[in-house]
């Protein structure tokens, strides 16, 4: 991105805003926990979660972050300040340490390839508190912004970012409401493009079929992805006519934990390097598979060290497909030649309590 940049580009590449959680990750369970007895667990780490997940996803691609969040006074709001602005070099100069907040908690207990997670926390601080302090609205400026839409409630921050011209990737959560209007994704019109999963796309769309779903959401937003699980991505832009299927890539999950997340964030990265559509799709897809070998959320995000490693092993395993490693083979113009880490790491530590300030 580096090479990229230009003196009259904004001071950040992405903006976002939400709420962080204290991750505290159980690793190696051989099931899921049984009431009325006591599991141990082989493994434990500990990360911000939540918005976090995907910050963190995105500095580590090399993109200047800059995230919007309310942070508890308590400990655990210390240290995820701390890794995130010490340890991932993210800008939180928005954010604010809520006094009297509680750091919102979830735990999570992974086995099987699957997670299991329990929460707690208290509704926080409204994001125009952050993002206002009283006065106008305030954004960092920046190229991109990610938002996570909910329906039926626009947030103002979206339109006032579209408008300064920072392009807006817009991801959605589950629709409790059971309504799956798009016409209540109100800021849907600011977005640049749209990344649901297939369950979701189709449920929006009213179709049977993922594919024909991202073709209908492009009547809504210039560019829609469609996340196919096991099955890969498919993408299509409105504004060139192109579409793009990339297929998942074969590996052991451990935790799914963070995956979209860090699909999101590597399909941003594609973008704001002007990538063809393809390229950023097979992009997203290896960071995400990449992500669900390790254990936990920002824990799993992968860097260039993780990337290149990846490439550089694949290319060495007997009996690979020649078109499959062709469809990465962009990744060789980008990737450091050197100091390339063992891969695949663990970036777990087992307590907050290492490394603490004093």
């Amino acid at each position: 991105m580096a090479a990229l940049r230009t003196v009259d580009d904004p001071p950040w590449d992405v903006y976002l805003t939400g709420t962080v959680f204290l991750d505290i990750i159980f690793t190696g369970l051989d099931s899921a926990p049984v009431r009325g007895t006591e599991s141990w667990a082989r493994g434990m780490g500990s990360s911000p979660g939540g918005v976090a997940n995907m910050a963190t996803a995105l500095a580590r691609l090399g993109l200047r972050t800059s995230l919007a969040a309310a942070f508890g006074d308590d400990h655990y709001g210390e240290y995820c300040w701390d890794a995130l602005e010490q340890g991932e070099g993210i800008d939180l100069s928005p954010s604010r340490t809520v006094p009297g907040w509680h750091s919102p908690v979830t735990v999570s207990m992974a086995y099987e390839g699957e997670r299991t997670m329990v929460s707690h926390g208290h509704e926080p601080p409204p994001e125009d508190v952050l993002l206002q302090d009283g006065g106008p609205l305030r954004l960092p400026p920046a190229r991109a912004a990610v938002a996570s839409l909910t329906p039926g409630r626009p947030e103002p921050w979206i339109a006032e970012a579209a408008r300064k011209g920072t392009r807006v990737f817009g991801d959605v959560g589950w629709d409790d409401t059971g309504a799956w209007d798009l016409a209540g994704l109100a800021d849907l019109e600011h977005c640049e493009a749209f990344l649901p999963n297939a369950e979701e796309a189709m449920r929006y769309t009213r179709t049977d079929c993922p594919r024909t779903a991202a073709h209908a959401l492009t009547a809504f937003v210039p560019v829609a992805v469609v996340t196919l699980g096991a099955e890969g991505a498919y993408a299509v832009d409105r504004r060139t006519g192109e579409s793009a299927e990339v297929p998942a890539i074969a590996v052991e999950a451990l935790d799914p934990t963070g995956a979209g997340d860090v699909f999101v964030a590597g399909f941003v990265t594609g973008t704001l390097a002007g990538w063809p559509l393809a390229d950023r799709l097979a992009f997203a897809g290896l960071t995400a598979a990449l992500s669900v070998q390790e254990f936990g959320g920002s824990l799993s995000a992968p860097g260039w060290s993780e990337i290149a490693a990846w490439w550089r092993r694949v290319q060495s395993v007997p009996g690979q497909d020649p078109a499959a490693l062709r469809r990465y083979a962009f990744l060789e113009r980008l990737l450091p030649r050197a100091c390339v880490e063992p891969w695949p790491r663990r970036r777990a530590v087992p307590t907050i309590g290492f490394g603490r300030s004093v």
